[in-house]
């Protein structure tokens, strides 16, 4: 193993979600070259006290000030001893992200409550890795005008804008033609679309490739977690909606290309384990060994694409609707996204309702053009309120699985 004299000390906003473990266990296998300066949880406290022994960070985050009060009656009866700064809440994240002692940021919280604390840490120029969507899904234009004013380095971790970036490598960004992103197409890809409507919470988490968590599993079902890829892709490489096309690839084996000017196709291919694009990241622009398994071309595969089934999966179309519309449209898009999932897996509403919950929210919402954080917190909280106040309108008190449901895309 290579030697370095500089250690780069991480904040890792989400140490204990499935991005948040796969990055400690790089950082562990690079102890001469990465450390942990802050981790930031939420309430998965009994976790994060077990990270606290084993890594030994300066400063420890949660949700709030119960599992603020747990956490320390773990470390007490465990005999850990505390972190130099033990805190909880959104200013104590922004404070672990924004430190000078963070040499980079590994954005993994999911959800908008990672949004506040990686945009500081991108306006004051950190590298980030970003594994966290709904940071540039609903707050793209505000996040990458802060990175071209602080000129911070933001990696993507995501398996596909991962793959994108590495592809971007091969050619001058003005010689690029489209890029090309891959989808597994979820549990249901060979589902009738009729058949949707009986679909289960069960079902629907049973990915046939990845195991992430419950709404991540549940929007890639929908193909809503490649929409919101889209939208990310627009951002992170200065693409146009049309420039980004989506691919169902079951296989799971490339997950991205970028077409050149001249019809060249460069592809990344790889194993599926996150811990080769989290390592990408951290020593970028180096590669580095990667303790993750070989794709083995001696042994015979068959790799199939095809386009997807928009109007199975209309979240995918609004997706694209609502980059072009810009604004608070993506940010309403998710927020009612998010709203919409919940509901399904708590039996309230049937599948084909998610994407209809959404489209009904996107309607019914005034457009905005926020212009700073704050308002785009504002925008979110108001969009899930609709979201809200629209199921419990058109489901409460029905039958969830029985109910007809309104087109999701109008025509």
């Amino acid at each position: 193993m290579l030697q370095f004299s500089v250690v780069t000390l991480l904040t890792l906003l989400g140490s204990t979600g499935s991005i948040g473990k796969s990055t400690l266990d790089v950082v562990e296998r690079w102890p001469n070259r990465f450390g942990i300066y802050a981790l930031v949880a939420g309430r998965n406290v009994e976790l994060l006290a077990s990270q606290i022994a084993q890594f030994r960070p300066e400063v420890a985050v949660v949700a709030d000030r119960p599992a603020l009060e747990k956490l320390r009656r773990l470390l007490k009866a465990n005999g850990t001893p505390e972190p130099k700064h033990l805190d909880a809440g959104g200013p104590a994240r922004i404070a672990a992200a924004t430190a000078p002692e963070a040499g980079f940021v590994m954005s993994a919280i999911v959800g908008v409550e990672g949004l506040e604390a990686t945009y500081e840490a991108v306006r004051l120029g950190k590298r980030v890795g970003l594994a966290n969507k709904e940071v540039l899904v609903a707050g793209g234009k505000l996040v990458t005008g802060a990175m071209r004013n602080s000129r911070a380095e933001l990696i993507p971790v995501d398996s596909e804008h991962n793959g994108a970036h590495q592809c971007f490598r091969s050619g001058l960004r003005s010689e690029v033609s489209k890029l090309i992103l891959t989808a597994s197409g979820g549990p249901f890809r060979e589902t009738p679309a009729a058949d949707l409507i009986h679909v289960t919470p069960e079902q629907a988490l049973d990915h046939p490739t990845w195991k992430m968590g419950p709404r991540i599993t549940i929007d890639s079902a929908t193909l809503m977690n490649k929409g919101f890829e889209v939208i990310e892709a627009c951002w992170l490489f200065d693409l146009q909606p049309k420039d980004v096309e989506v691919v169902v690839h079951p296989q799971s084996r490339v997950h991205a290309m970028v077409e050149f000017n001249d019809g060249s196709v460069i592809a990344q291919v790889s194993a599926t384990d996150m811990r080769m694009p989290i390592q990408y990241a951290l020593t970028y622009p180096e590669r580095a060994d990667a303790p993750v398994p070989r794709l083995d071309w001696k042994q015979s595969a068959r790799w199939t694409f095809e386009p997807p089934d928009f109007a199975k999966f209309p979240l995918l179309k609004l997706s694209y609707q609502a980059q072009e519309t810009g604004g608070s449209a993506t940010a309403v898009l998710n927020a009612a996204d998010e709203i919409a999932v919940e509901a399904f897996l708590n039996g309230e509403i049937p599948f084909p309702a998610i994407a209809a919950t959404v489209a009904a929210t996107l309607d019914r919402f005034p457009h905005r053009d926020p212009s700073s954080v704050g308002e785009l917190l504002e925008v979110d909280r108001s969009a899930r309120q609709m979201a809200r106040e629209h199921i419990a309108s058109r489901w409460t008190g029905t039958k969830a699985a029985g109910a007809s449901i309104e087109p999701a895309v109008r025509a």
